[in-house]
């Protein structure tokens, strides 16, 4: 029964040093709000009003319906990889996160894509109640997405998402419980992106993630929601010349899973009211800023700020990055600098690998 209750841990304690302290007890799955793409993760964790590569799939779905305009400047397609070991500061070798994604524009169809998230919380070992040792067994969990993003205006895209999470804390039973660690579901994802006529520099998004029915581990009394979250974001490009291009962004994060514990034993669906009921509504969103230089299209230099209430949080890091492109292959990296000694994501580096086709 031991071996539930570590991995378990293991998998909230991990994930929720990128993700709200709160959400502990509020949701599960929550490996699905850890930011992927390098590029973004160089720009304070912000990109749903960036979302022009294949990370959209992720970051804001109705980018997707931007990335094909010109047939001779602009790739019909797209693939990216991610990996990154996670909580570097605890020196956990076989705790990583992997991030895979690809896009393909459809003539007359708009352009679709497919993701892949996967983290890997390590080995763990089994004991029974007296401290007799079992065996052992691998936790982790994954989330495979199919995306879709159109234009329904010159200006204005939509996308959508379909996702299976499936997590597996432990593939062993529960004791008393008769049952294991391993719970699934499906979620949906929306996202709208609008470039407004009035200020051709401006973009604005906005994604919906993680709509869908809770995880059941034990039973349905006991299930766990996932974590639907509101994301809303800008960009402006400061700078848009030939040689030199520099772009402002900004996104806020409201996560909708009630704190209240009987406000989450209701369905998913009344979160979209129960949700905002709780504490300081200021205090309870995140944000993150960031600005991204590009020379030639050629070389890139990303920095940012994420910032979190102490009341709900905490999370406060300062990003840096930068980017290469050469042909149809593109390298970015980022690096976390938490402003607090010793913090778990500190020293963080992320890179990804991007190829057009």
């Amino acid at each position: 029964m031991k071996s539930f209750w570590v991995a378990l841990f293991i998998g909230l304690f991990g994930i929720s040093t990128l993700s709200p302290v709160m959400a502990q007890g509020e949701a599960t799955g929550l490996f699905l709000q850890i930011n992927p793409g390098a590029r973004q993760g160089g720009m304070g964790e912000a990109g749903v009003a960036v979302a022009n590569d294949a990370n959209a799939i992720y970051w804001n779905p109705a980018g997707l319906a931007f990335q094909y305009n010109d047939p001779e400047t602009d790739s019909k397609g797209e693939a990216t990889l991610m990996h990154v070991n996670w909580l570097p500061q605890f020196n956990f070798s076989d705790l990583y996160y992997d991030f895979a994604a690809m896009r393909y524009h459809l003539d007359n169809v708009g352009t679709v894509g497919l993701a892949i998230q996967f983290i890997n919380y390590g080995d763990n070992v089994q004991t029974s109640d007296d401290g007799t040792v079992l065996g052992e067994f691998t936790s982790n969990e994954v989330a495979v997405t199919g995306s879709y993003g159109v234009k329904v205006k010159d200006n204005l895209g939509v996308g959508v998402n379909l996702k299976f999470v499936h997590s597996r804390l432990s593939p062993v039973q529960v004791g008393t419980e008769k049952s294991k660690g391993v719970g699934s579901t499906f979620a949906l994802d929306l996202g709208t992106l609008y470039h407004p006529g009035f200020a051709k520099r401006l973009s604005l998004g906005a994604n919906l993630s993680n709509v869908g029915p809770k995880i059941t581990y034990i039973d349905k009394e006991q299930a766990d929601p996932i974590p639907m979250n509101l994301r809303l974001g800008l960009a402006y490009k400061l700078l848009d010349s030939e040689f030199n291009k520099l772009t402002f962004v900004y996104d806020i994060n409201r996560l909708l899973v009630p704190r209240d514990e009987e406000k989450r034993k209701d369905s998913f669906l009344s979160y979209f009211a129960t949700a905002w009921g709780d504490g300081d509504q200021f205090q309870r969103l995140s944000h993150a800023l960031g600005f991204e230089y590009w020379y030639t299209n050629l070389i890139a230099l990303r920095a940012g700020y994420f910032y979190e209430d102490p009341n709900y949080g905490d999370r406060k890091f300062w990003t840096f990055g930068g980017g290469v492109r050469i042909s149809f292959i593109g390298v970015d990296f980022s690096y976390i600098l938490a402003t607090v000694d010793d913090h778990p994501l500190s020293d963080t580096i992320r890179f990804s690998l991007a190829a057009s086709f």
